[in-house]
């Protein structure tokens, strides 16, 4: 990484592929999804070690409840068997956890997990990890709306004092540094409702490679590209 011009401060990941992955090697899917567990735990330790700021992982979309029962059976229990063994590591390596989303449709246990986990790690200084659960970006905008409209309601805000600081302070991930990176494995080229205004000035990187395939040297090149890119936003840079 020495060469590296620059580190992004906040950098989201699809995490797609598991299914695929799984499938090329004749394996039922949840078995795609415990490789990308593994995948999960060295991209969060290698963003950590060289130096990304906040590193948020799209792991379980509002549209994923779409998908068999049993698969989202076992993405649940892979998520309670991740928070149980990852928590101590975690909070060991100076990482606070965040989970973004609607945690109201998980279970008591799980959610009492998620409780127990940022609180654990609330106060650690290094990398915010952040895990989209549950979460979908239209949701996130619809919650920023009625929550404005509850303090016009309330006589705490006036429509006229309404502007992008003050939605975006109501939306996921407003008290971090921009989004600077978006990654999306698995070789499709969409947004899927990812973060949807977090996103706006984002850069955006597509890799063919299946999320489980993804490693420290896949990060480093995505990192790389994007080191390769002016971001202008909107603006004129003289040559």
């Amino acid at each position: 990484m020495s060469q590296q011009k620059h580190i992004p401060n906040h950098v989201a990941i699809i995490m797609d592929g598991n299914g695929r992955w799984a499938k090329n090697r004749n394996q039922l899917r949840v078995v795609g999804h415990r490789a990308g567990l593994k995948a999960v735990r060295k991209v969060v330790r290698h963003a950590s070690f060289i130096g990304i700021k906040a590193l948020t992982l799209y792991a379980f979309s509002s549209e994923n409840w779409k998908r068999p029962e049993q698969e989202v059976s076992s993405l649940m229990s892979l998520f309670v068997y991740a928070l149980n063994r990852e928590a101590k590591t975690l909070n060991k390596n100076n990482i606070r956890l965040n989970i973004i989303g609607d945690i109201s449709r998980f279970s008591a246990q799980l959610q009492a997990m998620i409780a127990d986990v940022q609180n654990m790690t609330r106060n650690n200084t290094g990398l915010v990890l952040n895990i989209a659960a549950n979460y979908g970006g239209r949701w996130d905008i619809t919650q920023a709306i009625k929550q404005i409209i509850s303090k016009v309601d309330n006589n705490l805000l006036s429509i006229d004092e309404i502007n992008e600081d003050i939605v975006n302070e109501q939306l996921s991930l407003h008290d971090l540094p921009a989004i600077d990176l978006v990654i999306r494995t698995g070789g499709e080229h969409r947004i899927s409702n990812f973060l949807l205004w977090q996103i706006a000035y984002s850069e955006f990187y597509f890799t063919d490679i299946l999320w489980p395939d993804f490693g420290l040297d896949s990060l480093d090149e995505a990192i790389s590209i994007f080191n390769k890119r002016e971001r202008r936003f909107g603006q004129v840079i003289d040559c």
